[in-house]
């Protein structure tokens, strides 16, 4: 960043945060980064309404004034959970000049606004960790990762299997299936796709591959990579295949490459994905 300090906004596009995780992502970003890093929390991170953060209306408005507002460096979601899809489609066409400079980091629900950000071409989309990782197992390491991201796109902090200068994407298997079809996803031709989940069914992880593999928005692609899928529950007959083999089954049946496993995954250990060129925060 070309400031002496970066400044951060956070917003919750689906549920909300407490105050006590904002407290805790402040106090790893102030005694790990000092001035370097000044973290802003938007107020509507803290609403309530039902299963969201705020209204659709309110949460709307809460992404599009902190991705217009030229004082911030970038946008990092509080928080995934349901509710990124039901963002006004309209905002996208509001955002400015200052919009299209950002970094915007997050995953799980949050990957349908990386998505929409990349196939519109606005900002930086990163798949990566977030606040409400703290509550993990290290957690603390998810939150450093993201900051040394944001401070100075560190390599280190980046999932390393992907080939330099190739351009990738990744995605929450469930969260994709659900998306695949809008007409604004992206064509992810000459991409390498990256996948993930948690707390899925093994049928449902089926599932959800024979939508994402028959979309023509993947036919293209350069190949599938698998990260992990943790916190699988017990069906009442076991499915018969892992999550690997059943990756590798719709890869095989769609002409897709399967390139193998990736690190990333619904836990501390999450990876960073730019959207794009991987040896390059812009995108290709």
């Amino acid at each position: 960043m070309s400031k002496t300090t970066s400044h951060i906004a956070l917003v919750c596009p689906g549920g909300r945060i407490t105050l006590d995780i904002a407290e805790q992502t402040r106090k790893i970003a102030a005694q790990g980064f000092g001035e370097s890093i000044k973290l802003h929390f938007h107020p509507q991170s803290f609403l309530e309404a039902g299963h969201f953060a705020g209204t659709d209306a309110e949460r709307s408005t809460a992404f599009l004034e902190v991705a217009n507002d030229p004082q911030f460096d970038a946008v990092w979601f509080a928080r995934g959970g349901y509710g990124a899809g039901r963002l006004d489609d309209a905002l996208y066409k509001k955002m400015n000049d200052s919009a299209r400079q950002k970094t915007y980091l997050g995953y799980s629900d949050a990957g349908i606004i990386l998505a929409r950000l990349y196939k519109e071409g606005i900002g930086r989309p990163v798949h990566g960790p977030m606040p409400t990782d703290i509550g993990r197992n290290d957690g603390q390491a998810a939150i450093t990762r993201a900051l040394e991201y944001f401070i100075n796109f560190a390599p280190e902090t980046l999932e390393s299997n992907i080939q330099s200068g190739q351009k990738a994407v990744a995605f929450n298997i469930t969260v994709l299936a659900h998306m695949i079809s809008a007409p604004w996803f992206p064509d992810l031709s000459d991409h390498v796709l990256l996948l993930e989940d948690v707390g899925e069914y093994l049928y449902r992880i089926d599932r959800a591959m024979f939508a994402i593999t028959a979309s023509p928005k993947i036919k293209n692609a350069k190949g599938l990579m698998l990260g992990r899928v943790s916190d699988i529950p017990e069906n009442d007959r076991p499915f018969g295949h892992t999550e690997e083999e059943i990756v590798k089954y719709w890869c095989d049946r769609t002409g897709l490459n399967y390139l193998g496993r990736a690190d990333i995954g619904h836990d501390a250990e999450n990876k960073i994905v730019p959207f794009g060129a991987s040896n390059c925060p812009n995108i290709a």
